[in-house]
């Protein structure tokens, strides 16, 4: 994208999903990325599971938050809602939706009035930490009981537990980071954390739980518009330059614009056309009526998929996807570890020039790859 269509306007799911994690992580600890694997909870003497509902959505990590509970770890489940793994749980908390800050900073209230914290790891690896205190000092149990909906004395018991334990970790979902305090959400547990030392050592650390199988990947690879891979920033000229030497092209030090400004851009004019792959707009944006106006404005759109979507509808040319069992390649999952996939079965055959395929075409890739034939692929 940057290098043959000259442009940083490169973007996908991960900063709808995380946006608001990345951003407070890249704000509090310079990396946009967990810092422990969701393995590392079977050496936690505490879990913090907020936000997420890990045995329907995270099943795999699920089974370590099991397995540490029947081995001694305390788990902690903070969430407005019930669970399958409330059955598990030391102490499950339910909050009034909404007072998510309310509870941490009350937490983190506990914490600072009853000296839990470690000031020998604050000392060492932050900063801030005089001014967290102060902006919490009113914010004790009793006074952000009524809006988060939790009682003073399970407050104190969760926060002591947390503070006091020799390793403990936070894992959080989209629970936390979709709201529109959702990067205070996160920067109230990341302020948890290191206030009392639990990240940087075995059993320790902060997880925001990945919603889709390479959205780590993703971000890695510098699918986002204001960083190139590993997070580099495009202003940054000599970062840039190093870019530019390896790919012998010349990049713009702009950043580009997010998915939403994008949509933006279209209804207003300045960007004309887009390439749409594995991502469906025109059903998944917050507002579907402004991303189908924008989507039917473009003067080209390309979408390349397995199926024709809602968003293909609009689409001037769509061409075939392969599935991840046709292709080789990797994903980077919610742990950062990099998983190969090796191609298991071939992809649908081509329409050759004489009408007839060369393998037996199936599947909705088959159909859009057969509409490429004729032109111009669906109606406006």
């Amino acid at each position: 994208m940057r290098t043959g269509f000259g442009s940083n306007h490169v973007d996908h799911c991960t900063r709808l999903c995380h946006a608001s994690s990345v951003a407070a992580l890249m704000e509090c600890l310079g990396s946009g990325a967990v810092t422990a694997s969701f393995m590392q909870a079977l050496e936690a003497d505490v879990v913090i599971l907020t936000g997420c509902n890990p045995a329907v959505n995270h099943p795999v990590a699920a089974t370590y938050f099991k397995q540490a509970a029947r081995g001694g770890t305390r788990l902690i489940i903070l969430d407005p809602r019930g669970q399958a793994l409330d059955a598990y749980a030391w102490r499950g908390v339910r909050f009034t939706p909404g007072g998510d800050v309310a509870l941490y900073n009350a937490m983190l209230h506990v914490i600072v009035a009853e000296k839990l914290y470690d000031p020998a790891y604050i000392d060492a690896h932050t900063e801030g930490f005089e001014a967290l205190a102060t902006s919490v000092v009113d914010m004790t149990p009793e006074a952000m009981a009524p809006l988060c909906g939790v009682d003073p004395e399970t407050i104190r018991e969760i926060a002591r537990a947390y503070a006091t334990a020799d390793k403990a970790m936070i894992f959080w979902g989209m629970g936390i980071s979709q709201h529109v305090h959702g990067t205070d959400n996160a920067r109230c547990l990341i302020s948890l954390a290191l206030a009392c030392g639990h990240t940087g050592r075995p059993g320790t650390g902060l997880h925001p739980l990945r919603g889709q199988n390479n959205v780590q990947g993703a971000s890695d690879a510098g699918l986002i518009p204001m960083v190139l891979p590993d997070y580099q920033p495009v202003g940054d000229a000599q970062l840039r330059a190093a870019f530019e030497e390896l790919w012998n092209t010349p990049l713009d030090a702009t950043p580009g614009l997010t998915v939403v400004e994008i949509m933006d851009a279209i209804v207003a004019g300045t960007i004309k056309g887009m390439y749409i792959l594995g991502e469906n707009p025109a059903m998944s944006d917050p507002d579907l009526h402004h991303a189908r106006q924008a989507l039917a404005t473009l003067e080209h759109l390309v979408v390349q998929d397995l199926f024709v979507t809602e968003t293909a509808q609009f689409a001037d040319v769509i061409l075939p996807a392969t599935a991840w069992p046709e292709k080789e390649g990797t994903v980077t999952n919610t742990n950062r570890q990099v998983q190969l996939g090796r191609a298991a079965v071939a992809p649908p055959g081509r329409r050759n020039p004489t009408g007839g395929s060369s393998r037996r075409w199936h599947g909705a890739s088959a159909w859009a790859g057969s509409m490429l034939t004729r032109g111009r692929c669906s109606p406006r």
